[in-house]
């Protein structure tokens, strides 16, 4: 295995998030809903009816290839993509060949702490097909049914340059993919709903060699965890093959997750197969500058920039901004905490968020977004630790009222009488008592053994009802015994 090399591309398709279909006035809500309730005579190809360019697809398709630094086209063309299968009703799929709206950008990645940048060719948009049903529910079929809700879904698939060579890397690529297209609102990218899809072009090498292998394509990867298994085992097979004196075969292959295996779908097409050429129906898509400034304009701040701004001028660790950039409604509930508490409660922020918050979210399944109660509230939550009115179990306890309550948490704390205990004169009349129920412990402590501190802050803590100051209480311990 370590004589060869893997070499891979990735064509990534996902749906851009528009509320009708790429040429008709159909929903684009259709996953989940009764089949072909989501139809129309266009995107059924129903004699005479013709394709209308939507607008907003446009729009969310150019945020895309800025924010991965393409170069746009003035001048794009649709194609007839020809393909004969039941779920494409056309029997061509409109989609951009020659002459797309972007190409030439690329994606930096991190894997093991080393940077490296995978190139885009291409992105380009299209429609998406409808979907075949082999069985229903416990029902199996005779044959297929076919549901068109998806066809004429707009989608753009974004072409890597066969630049990766770990699946690592590739699960780094989509992960570092779906980061940006959702920062830029251009897809919703639910892998669940088929927002978001892969196909894996794989093919191996001897390391050193210049020249590719024979490359098999795997098809409709749905997980990045199936990405990454599947180029495992292909990279695997393909070895076994060359190495066993065989050939690798130009086709197209599907992963079983079940068994952990690709198999045989078909013959791999080239691109004449297709028997491309401009759509008839549909005029040049032409990008004038004012419309691609407009654009670039209504781009928000992209991930990268963000967590070096949140290091940079916030004072965050590479972990901590990694954490908080990871989902734009995390970042700007972050940003909006971060503003409403003092500059040094920043750290205190960030540390609510990537426990409190993030524990509470991921076992409800919701983002931030989602989150019932306003971010200052967790700006004045860190300020109250910051300022040592509440110990870190009380900010835990808060925080859950706040969550349940939405209730400001100065309110809460004065309402529960929560306020940590900090005046000397209290704190050390409950070390003292603690000290003399507790005489092994302050002896154990006396005579070198540290671990003895811990029951003698228990003993405070239980005695001031969890309000000592616990800082307070251990240096007030320490100068008692050594007294």
């Amino acid at each position: 295995m370590t004589r060869y090399e893997l070499v891979a591309g990735l064509e990534v398709h996902c749906q851009l998030a528009t509320k009708t279909k790429l040429f008709c006035g159909c929903a684009t809500d259709g996953f989940g809903a009764a089949p072909n309730s989501r139809i129309c005579p266009v995107c059924t190809a129903q004699p005479g009816s013709l394709p209308v360019l939507n607008g907003r697809a446009v729009e969310l398709a150019f945020r895309a290839a800025l924010a991965l630094g393409l170069r746009l086209n003035r001048i794009s063309v649709f194609a007839r993509k020809n393909y004969f299968y039941p779920d494409l009703p056309k029997a061509y799929q409109i989609s951009q060949y020659d002459r797309p709206y972007s190409e030439h950008g690329g994606l930096d990645i991190t894997v093991g702490g080393a940077a490296k940048r995978i190139g885009i060719t291409r992105i380009h948009m299209e429609e998406d097909a409808g979907k075949l049903l082999h069985e229903m529910g416990a029902l199996k079929l005779d044959g297929s049914l076919v549901d068109l809700n998806r066809a004429g879904v707009p989608l753009i698939e974004i072409v890597s340059e066969p630049d990766v060579r770990s699946s690592d890397e590739a699960y780094a690529y989509l992960s570092a993919l779906k980061e940006v297209i959702q920062y830029v609102d251009s897809s919703h990218c639910d892998m669940e709903k088929g927002e978001m899809r892969c196909d894996a072009n794989v093919s191996v090498r001897p390391v050193g060699a210049e020249k590719f292998g024979t490359r098999a394509e795997i098809k409709n990867l749905n997980s990045f965890k199936n990405v990454k298994d599947a180029i495992d085992f292909e990279f695997r097979r393909q070895v076994a093959l060359v190495e066993s004196g065989g050939r690798v075969a130009q086709e197209t292959r599907l992963w079983d997750a079940a068994k952990q295996e690709t198999r045989s779908m078909r013959s791999k097409e080239d691109a004449h197969d297709y028997r491309y050429f401009p759509d008839p129906d549909l005029p040049p898509l032409v990008a004038d500058a004012a419309f691609i400034a407009r654009v670039k304009a209504e781009l928000p701040e992209l991930p990268a920039a963000k967590r070096a701004r949140f290091t940079a001028q916030l004072g965050l660790s590479s972990y901590d901004a990694d954490v908080l950039t990871g989902d734009r409604a995390l970042a700007d509930f972050f940003e909006k905490a971060a503003a409403a508490a003092p500059k040094g409660a920043v750290k205190t922020v960030a540390n609510l968020m990537s426990t409190e918050l993030l524990a509470r979210l991921n076992a409800e399944n919701k983002t931030a977004a989602d989150a019932p109660f306003a971010p200052e509230h967790l700006g004045r939550l860190a300020e109250l630790v910051a300022a040592g009115t509440l110990s870190s179990k009380g900010a835990k306890d808060v925080f859950a009222r706040v969550w349940e309550t939405g209730t400001d948490p100065r309110t809460l704390v004065a309402e529960l009488g929560l306020a940590q205990v900090s005046d000397d004169g209290q704190v050390r009349d409950w070390v003292r008592q603690a000290l003399a129920a507790n005489a092994k412990a302050a002896a154990d402590l006396k005579g070198g053994k540290e671990a003895a501190i811990g029951s003698l802050v228990g003993a405070v803590m239980k005695l001031s009802q969890g309000k000592a100051n616990p800082a307070l209480v251990r240096t007030f311990i320490k100068e008692a015994v050594q007294s």
